[in-house]
């Protein structure tokens, strides 16, 4: 079986390796302390808080397998390798067809944050800047559309 390696920068490999360790020494012992204060006050049967908290025990447990895959599978973005040229790892300028200019970094699916101006590299967008350079003009099929993009910087 062929397992997918995540790319990702150092930075986000210590963001989930911490939310990994959180989840494993913290949480997942709170939420082992509601069941047991939920069964003993009802029984299972017809007991919402026992249900919500096997409910989120299942959301942590989902959690931590997918952390577990993404830190076993990790792959560093090392420094990029071509000056000016987009490539993982990199962050861009790019203005849109309004004129409005947005900021984001090129990282790997495990570690895309589009709010914190981290796009991933499987995105339409990040997929159509990968291999640019500054001043190239860019449409991208979204599934808001297309947008028409321009390149202003590289770094």
């Amino acid at each position: 079986m062929i397992l997918k390696k995540f790319d990702i920068t150092r930075e986000g490999l210590e963001k989930l390796k911490a939310e990994y360790d959180q989840l494993t020494s913290a949480r997942r012992q709170e939420v082992a302390d509601k069941i047991k204060r939920a069964r003993e006050m009802g029984g299972t049967e017809n007991n919402a808080e026992y249900e919500d908290a096997k409910n989120e025990q299942a959301f942590i447990e989902g959690r931590i397998s997918s952390l577990e895959n993404i830190i076993l599978n990790a792959r560093i973005i090392e420094a990029p390798h071509q000056p000016g040229v987009v490539e993982l790892g990199d962050t861009v300028l790019i203005q849109n067809q309004d004129g409005k200019i947005d900021r984001y970094t090129i990282v790997g699916t495990a570690e895309a944050s589009p709010v914190d101006g981290k796009i991933s590299c499987e995105s339409p967008v990040g997929k159509a800047l990968l291999g640019k350079k500054k001043g190239a003009k860019i449409e991208v099929r979204t599934p808001a559309g297309i947008m028409k993009l321009r390149l202003i910087e590289v770094s």
